[in-house]
């Protein structure tokens, strides 16, 4: 059955669990801050308690970002299984620190060194799947394991729930460490490889489908000479000021604002990483099939917009949850898109970089979640101006998306032409 489709085993599903386990660490603090005794302990009190929360995410996201460049040239030179096992190692002591922390100051420092150690993570994927995967299965390849992205914490919500009500806070940064410690670690050393050239399991059948081309590429210029590959990344900056917003307040919105019991709050919030996963195999599959990533780009700004507008005016709290959900769902699929124009733009050679710098957006997303903590301490506690400027933040995105749908529409046409019709120009 896996005769000629070793490379979803041995890459596939080892960067599924990357992401899985990874954005559980990363994530997870957004249900961990609902925590009465995690706020207790690290003197998260006070009249700036929400401001002091958000610094929490907007540290840890600078670290996150800046380093996506620094890895980006470490991956290229030294490979993706290499960087991805020293990075795993990195987050795994940094996860024992942070549960180890006895004040608020030192998990800061904790939540530094763990961005640090997880920015590799944009830049090894998209390394693994530049090299590993046809150019004609690229939305399925990034969807797949970007499904860990977005199953990890639906999974990770409940999770983290039934540890804080069982034990105390600490436990579950160290339930976290040992996963990877002793589950990611060794499936990245045993089953990975950089390239399918190097790996013991991989057939010369497999590795032609992987390196044939569909007759249809161009020679690639710089990245960073395509204009397209700026409006992606400023409409990356929008998506990570959007999910970061959203995804680490969902709870503190679910339990503060609309009064959901944890086990409610936990259902809603699952729920929404399960709608971002809908999002990411959708777009997937939709992105393959169409040709038209740009267009669905655009599409899911719009939408996100029309979802946070819906959560305003929502009569009930449990629709307005649900409308939070969507909006960070739509999300989810922008994200993945996003990763599919790295490998576009870019070639083996440079896509490290190039996934490097797309990852360094990030640190918009720190500025969300700071920027809406210190909103909700001057209105007292509401979140509405806090959504209010979430919606710019969609409709900036769909602006700038709007340039890219006439040139993608152009490519398509002439991809759709016979070889033998086709005029150089």
């Amino acid at each position: 059955m896996l005769k000629g489709n070793k490379r979803w085993l041995y890459i596939a599903v080892p960067i599924f669990f990357f992401w899985f386990f990874g954005q559980i660490d990363k994530l997870g603090i957004s249900v961990i801050q609902t925590d009465p005794g995690f706020l207790s302990d690290l003197g998260l009190t006070g009249a700036d308690k929400n401001a002091k929360i958000g610094l929490i995410t907007f540290i840890f996201t600078i670290s996150y970002a800046v380093s996506n460049i620094f890895w980006g040239f470490v991956i290229d030179k030294a490979g993706p299984r290499k960087t991805a096992v020293f990075g795993l190692f990195i987050w795994t002591a940094t996860m024992i620190a942070g549960g180890l922390a006895t004040s608020y100051e030192m998990f800061l420092i904790s939540r530094v060194i763990l961005g640090f150690g997880e920015g590799m993570m944009i830049p090894v994927c998209g390394k693994f799947i530049s090299n590993w995967f046809n150019q004609r299965e690229l939305g399925r390849a990034q969807s797949t394991w970007l499904a860990g992205n977005y199953f990890g914490p639906a999974c990770g919500a409940v999770i983290l729930t039934l540890v804080l009500a069982t034990f105390h806070w600490e436990a579950a940064f160290f339930f976290l460490a040992a996963f990877n410690l002793f589950f990611v670690i060794p499936m990245f050393w045993f089953l990975t490889r950089d390239t399918p050239e190097e790996h013991y399991a991989i057939d010369k059948e497999e590795l032609a489908y992987i390196r044939k081309s569909d007759g249809t590429e161009k020679p690639k210029k710089s990245f960073a000479q395509d204009y397209r590959y700026w409006i992606v990344w400023f409409g990356m900056l929008m998506s990570s000021f959007l999910f970061f917003g959203i995804s680490i307040w969902l709870p503190t919105y679910l339990v503060e604002a609309k009064s959901f019991s944890r086990e409610a709050m936990t259902g809603i919030t699952s729920l929404s990483w399960l709608f971002a996963l809908g999002f990411v195999l959708s777009c997937g599959f939709l992105a393959d099939k169409t040709r038209r990533p740009s267009l669905l780009a655009t599409i899911l700004f719009s939408l996100t917009a029309v979802f946070l507008t819906a959560a305003i005016f929502a009569p009930h709290p449990v629709l307005a949850g649900i409308c939070m959900g969507l909006a960070m769902g739509t999300q989810g699929g922008v994200f993945h898109l996003s990763n599919l124009f790295i490998v576009k733009f870019s070639t083996p050679e440079t896509a490290g970089r190039a996934a490097g710098l797309m990852g360094f957006t990030n640190i918009l997303g720190g500025f969300s979640s700071y920027i809406m903590g210190w909103m909700r301490d001057l209105a007292g506690g509401d979140f509405g101006p806090s959504i209010v400027m979430l919606i710019i933040a969609a409709s900036l995105g769909f602006i700038a998306y709007i340039f890219t749908i006439k040139k993608e529409a152009a490519e398509l046409r002439i991809e759709q032409i016979p070889p033998n019709r086709k005029v150089i120009v």
